[in-house]
């Protein structure tokens, strides 16, 4: 009897050292954001203007602050993805030290904004959208358990972009761009939670989207994985009866101030999707 049921013990014991596995070890994967046009998102111009005559000969400096939104990323297999209009991609697993710490390398791989309301300009009215330009940097993001199920994530975000300028109303062929490279800092840490839960919260497989804003998909990204930005644990294994939520992430990205006056910001929202055949 004694050794039967030491090799039921031994059976269990192996069938749970996966999860177990799981628990200790973040997969690489992509993470989600859609970017509201609620005015947390933007780029103020006030302490670097666009240089007059940058629209046409009778434009004046620019010293506004623009206002953006995000345009859904573009995907094989339309709305996969949802609202998602910003994917940061981990490229490493993360694997926790006994003090509940872990490191991964990040990369942007597809972000597009547009402009809440069109620029007034002397030349007529402009929309500017925010766009990738060229390869991204990589930077560093330690994640952080607080609790079985998660915890927060410290992560400076790194952007080389452009901003590229559309007239309205007119047809023209002259593209305006700026460039605009950005290294947003880790200035506040933001909750995660681990997603094996009842919400099912995960794009398993890879994903073709568009990642050079032409809408066009054209590089396969891997799927989510175990790990849900901007989610806290309390909620992300929550049951919801619908097949698409958006939850507000705690944390915002934003420069450093000039003359008292934040250059740029983006507080997006976590994107989820929901399979609403899952449950427990």
């Amino acid at each position: 009897m004694r050794s039967r049921s030491f090799a039921i013990f031994a059976l269990l014991l192996l069938i749970s050292l996966p999860a177990l596995a799981g628990d200790r070890v973040i997969q690489n994967g992509i993470d989600l954001w859609h970017t509201a046009g609620n005015g947390h998102t933007f780029i103020n111009f006030k302490s670097a203007p666009i240089p007059a005559g940058f629209f046409c000969f009778k434009s004046q400096p620019f010293t506004g602050r623009i206002v953006f939104r995000g345009i859904p990323v573009a995907t094989a297999e339309p709305g996969v993805l949802g609202a998602t209009d910003t994917i940061v991609q981990r490229l490493d697993d993360a694997v926790f030290n006994k003090r509940g710490v872990a490191v991964t390398r990040i990369q942007v791989r597809a972000l597009q904004f547009e402009s809440v309301a069109p620029i007034q300009t002397a030349c007529g009215l402009y929309k500017a959208e925010v766009r990738l330009n060229g390869e991204q940097p990589i930077t560093n993001m330690r994640i952080v358990r607080t609790e079985a199920r998660g915890g927060r994530f410290f992560a400076p975000i790194g952007v080389n972009g452009k901003i590229v300028f559309t007239p309205i109303g007119r047809q023209s062929n002259e593209v305006l761009e700026i460039p605009r490279n950005v290294m947003f800092p880790a200035n506040q840490g933001i909750a995660w939670a681990n997603q094996a839960g009842a919400n099912g919260v995960k794009r398993a497989g890879f994903v073709l989207v568009d990642t050079d804003a032409d809408r066009v998909p054209d590089t396969y990204l891997p799927g989510t994985s175990n790990f849900g930005a901007g989610w806290p644990a309390a909620l992300a294994h929550r049951p919801l009866n619908q097949e698409k939520a958006l939850y507000l992430a705690e944390g915002c990205h934003l420069t450093d101030s000039v003359d008292q006056a934040v250059q740029e910001g983006h507080c997006p929202d976590g994107t989820v999707t929901y399979y609403p055949n899952f449950s427990n």
